[in-house]
């Protein structure tokens, strides 16, 4: 999968690619989970969650009901990078619980460790831009493909976004899919 994901990006043919995959071989992308407990919480769910996302939103660009005119390196870069925000943000520790011989031990658990608190859509946004030069639609569909699920005051401004860039939503629909349809 790692090398599927990769082959993919450099397909892009984007100025910056190979410096940003190098950063990205450099962090825990590969094997971070995906949350730490919702979706994708296991070793290797962070990449296991981008790919599945990248299948979605294909499969939803290429059967919109609406004419999507997009290329495939934004539906490769947005689906498959949309999250580069939780490389090196979640670690391990350990809590004590009952296995089932009822006997307490200590057991792994991952645990948030934010080292840049900027959000989460626009983190992603901000650390690709530094070796990426993204379209506009591209960076609203980063930012914004969390969606309803940001705070209700940005609502108006999740539906302007979703209208003027309708592949946001379908991001932000694919990533729900790949979360809850999958668990990935």
């Amino acid at each position: 999968m790692k090398e599927e994901f990769i082959n993919l990006l450099k397909s892009t043919g984007r100025e910056g690619m190979n410096d940003l995959l190098n950063f990205i071989e450099k962090t825990d992308f590969f094997v971070a989970p995906a949350s730490t407990k919702y979706h994708g919480n296991y070793e290797g769910g962070l990449l296991e969650h981008s790919m599945k996302v990248y299948e979605i939103l294909k499969h939803k660009v290429q059967n919109s009901i609406i004419d999507i005119d997009v290329k495939d390196d934004t539906i490769i870069i947005i689906a498959l990078l949309h999250d580069i925000c939780k490389a090196n943000y979640y670690k391990t520790d350990y809590r004590n619980a009952k296995n089932e011989r009822g006997e307490w031990e200590k057991v792994p658990y991952y645990t948030v460790d934010d080292t840049i608190p900027y959000g989460h859509g626009e983190k992603s946004v901000m650390m690709l831009t530094e070796y990426l030069k993204l379209t506009s639609e591209e960076k609203y569909c980063i930012r914004w493909h969390m969606g309803f699920t940001e705070p209700k005051e940005l609502y108006g401004t999740i539906s302007i976004a979703y209208k003027k860039y309708p592949l946001a939503l379908l991001l932000h629909e694919a990533d729900l899919e790949a979360s809850y349809f999958y668990n990935v």
